[in-house]
């Protein structure tokens, strides 16, 4: 589902309708290499095309079917292209647009689903279509409870995961404990009460007259399996099939493509790389891809391996992963070539702790954006969204700004709405006061952003206020790029056009990229790429992560840490810490993946092409100021404390609290007025747990304010007065009105 629903921040380059295509079918393969024309000409009979990372595939097979329309041999409207994600759709539609190939569908399996579903199923079952139930959440909760069982909010998404995961592999509520038995899954929770929820979630389903996502393919492949009339009409539409990413179908998804090409697999062309399959989990298998000649004796199989994306460096470090690779994925694996200039060797960086490492990390990525290193061309990757807030944190407090991939979709956020009707308006009235004397389409958009908040430079601090300015700031960008775009084509670049621009970027979820630091998940990251990358994090327990116990398991987080890797085009950073908190037991080791490629580790295998290890490893820093401290102890039963909330207040959450809960109120109170005054939320100023630890200890001065853990140096000097003015019953003096705030707590 995360795929499906995937937020919209893109490093892709812009791409418009202006640019007008070249004449000519055989200009469509100007500028391919070898390997690129052999997939564009390859217009007959089955085709498979296994393309490496940053090999260009989008580019190769975009071009087979421009190559095929405008030399006859396709008509658009028998095209369908099929993705993962509605961004990658929109880039592909982009992408046959310039190149002359209008009215191809390109669709995500979902959308091209339920579009089939929506035509036939009148015809089919009869009546209204069922409604959509784009959230299945709230009802697989209401499922447990009427199932007698209390499910956390982590418990419930993880149940609803194994449900879908059932579904895709269709498997029934009868038969999920065998399957996942047979399957060596590591369930979330007992097999036989999940098997009772989905069971209990279908016939909720039914009664209520909705379906699910899983639903609108289960139920199109059912109707086309069951009406030979429907399906033939269905193949008679759709002649000519492409699948992108083939690595990540799910039996559910095969089933339905079976359907549609039918009989006449002739005309499908599949492209996809074992090694970038990292979605098993969710019931993807790389099996139909790594099957496909056997299935298809007579397709033609064209290999990608030329790397346009990364450095030799980079890719000399991706080899290196794959080459100790085992499992049937690693037998097919491709052996990349990079077609890029030297640069930097990756970095290889051990810290103390993992706060150390996230606040270096972040004085690294101030260092690479002085040097003229673009925020949104940089990223943080992380095997867990867990990880994520220690950099938020360390990013904040040095003015650094970021975006988390997966939060909110662009193209919805309140700012960029509200934008978008102003601009529609202006270009309604044609002349407006606040767009008159401006010289240019860019410099219109920034008069009538301006009225809401756009300026020149950025505002101070991180926050809110920030994020709004950032959204701003990229609709300002991608304005300057659109004008500068048509202006080359000779074509007009006005308000109208660009509003027709943003119409059309909203409907495929392409949006612009906002400029600042990328903080995701290493799954969120498959499909991107940046100039520098960090992979943090990289210790045993987390890379591989602790659940991965089958051997095929720990292959496919390998694979996983190979799409970190090749997600960088220049600049790579890999490093990991010794203990979780400062003074912890350095007790971790780094991740075994790297073993033998970084420099000093033993290696386990051949390296690819009998080279030794290569990289600089740099040793790990201390944060300057920053207190070295042994175990905590519970101030109540002296157990040790392991959790960071419990270390922060010193005492164990089940043990009796001495919080004086009137200073509790009074802090909170002082610490909303703080965040309503700089635009930022209120974890900013300090987490609930540091406000809670200071009115349990209620410190008298300084010193004792310092040891607080989350009240570092910074926030000390800030608002230190303030605290302890409060902590004495007094109202603290109001602060300058330039006061601004530099981040959130230092971590516990």
């Amino acid at each position: 589902m995360e795929r499906m629903q995937e937020d919209l921040l893109s490093g892709s380059p812009f791409d418009f309708a202006g640019a007008g295509p070249a004449t000519g079918p055989d200009a469509v393969l100007a500028g391919l290499d070898p390997e690129q024309r052999a997939v564009a000409t390859a217009l007959h009979g089955p085709v498979c095309v296994l393309a490496g990372a940053g090999t260009g595939k989008t580019r190769a097979i975009t071009h087979r079917i421009a190559y095929g329309v405008r030399s006859g041999v396709y008509q658009p409207a028998q095209v369908l292209a099929v993705t993962f994600t509605a961004r990658a759709a929109g880039e592909m539609r982009g992408r046959l647009r310039q190149l002359g190939a209008e009215g191809v569908q390109a669709r995500t399996f979902h959308a091209a689903a339920l579009r089939q579903l929506q035509y036939f199923w009148p015809r089919a079952v009869g009546g209204p279509v069922p409604q959509l139930l784009e959230r299945k959440v709230q009802l697989v909760a209401e499922s447990a409870g009427r199932c007698g069982l209390r499910v956390q909010r982590t418990e419930l998404r993880d149940l609803t995961a194994e449900i879908e995961w059932a579904k895709v592999t269709q498997i029934g509520p009868d038969d999920y404990p065998a399957a996942v038995q047979k399957s060596g899954r590591e369930a979330p929770r007992d097999p036989a009460e999940t098997a009772q929820v989905y069971r209990v979630y279908e016939e909720a389903k039914s009664r209520r007259g909705v379906i699910d996502f899983e639903d609108v393919l289960l139920l199109t492949a059912a109707i086309l399996e069951d009406r030979p009339d429907i399906a033939d009409q269905v193949r008679s539409q759709y002649r000519h099939f492409t699948v992108d990413e083939y690595q990540d179908v799910s039996p559910l998804q095969q089933r339905l493509l079976d359907q549609w090409t039918g009989t006449a697999a002739g005309s499908l062309c599949v492209v996809g790389d074992a090694s970038q399959t990292i979605y098993s989990f969710t019931g993807a298998t790389p099996d139909y891809l790594l099957n496909f000649r056997t299935r298809h004796p007579e397709a033609t199989v064209v290999k990608l391996v030329r790397d346009y994306r990364s450095t030799p460096q980079v890719v000399h470090l991706a080899n290196g992963l794959l080459a100790q690779a085992r499992g049937e994925a690693a037998r097919h694996r491709l052996e990349l070539v990079s077609q890029r200039e030297a640069g930097p060797e990756p970095v290889y960086t051990e810290y103390e702790d993992e706060p150390t490492e996230a606040e270096t990390t972040a004085r690294r990525i101030q260092e690479l954006l002085a040097t003229g290193v673009r925020a949104s061309e940089v990223a943080v990757l992380f095997r867990t969204n867990g990880q994520s807030e220690v950099y938020e944190q360390a990013l904040a407090d040095i003015g650094v700004s970021y975006q988390l991939k997966g939060a909110e979709r662009f193209f919805e956020r309140p700012e960029v709405r509200d934008a978008g009707v102003l601009l529609r308006g202006a270009a309604r009235a044609g002349s407006d006061p606040l767009t008159d004397g401006a010289p240019g389409l860019a410099a219109q958009v920034r008069a009538v952003l301006a009225t809401r908040g756009f300026t020149p430079e950025p505002p101070a601090g991180s926050g809110a206020v920030r994020e709004r300015w950032e959204s701003l700031a990229a609709l300002v960008r991608l304005a300057e790029e659109f004008e500068r775009t048509r202006t080359a084509a000779g074509e007009a670049a006005d308000l109208a056009a660009y509003v027709a621009e943003l119409d059309a970027r909203a409907a495929a979820q392409h949006a612009p990229a906002v400029e600042g630091v990328t903080l995701a998940s290493l799954h969120a990251a498959k499909g991107l790429e940046w100039d520098a990358v960090f992979l943090v994090g990289l210790t045993e327990g987390t890379m591989p992560i602790i659940y991965a116990k089958t051997d095929e398991q720990v292959e496919e987080e390998r694979r996983l840490l190979y799409v970190g890797v090749t997600r960088a085009r220049r600049h790579l950073s890999l490093s990991w810490a010794l203990s979780r908190s400062p003074g912890g037991r350095a007790s971790r080791k780094p991740t075994r993946f790297l073993d033998g490629l970084r420099p000093g580790s033993g290696a386990p295998g051949a390296r690819a092409g009998g080279r030794g290890g290569r990289g600089v490893v740099e040793p790990g820093e201390r944060s300057a100021g920053r207190r070295v401290r042994g175990p905590v102890k519970c101030r109540v039963c002296e157990r040790v404390l392991t959790e960071a909330v419990e270390r922060k207040l010193r005492r164990c959450e089940s043990c009796p609290s001495s919080m004086d809960e009137a200073l509790y109120e009074r802090l909170r109170d002082w610490r909303a007025g703080q965040a309503r005054k700089q635009g930022a939320p209120a974890y900013v100023v300090f987490t609930d747990a540091t406000l809670m630890a200071i009115a349990e200890d209620v410190p008298a001065n300084r010193q004792e304010l310092a040891v607080i853990s989350g009240v570092g140096a910074m926030k000390l000097d800030k608002y230190g007065a303030a605290v302890l003015s409060l902590c004495a019953g007094e109202e603290p003096e109001e602060e300058p009105a330039d006061v601004v705030d530099d981040g959130p707590d230092e971590p516990a």
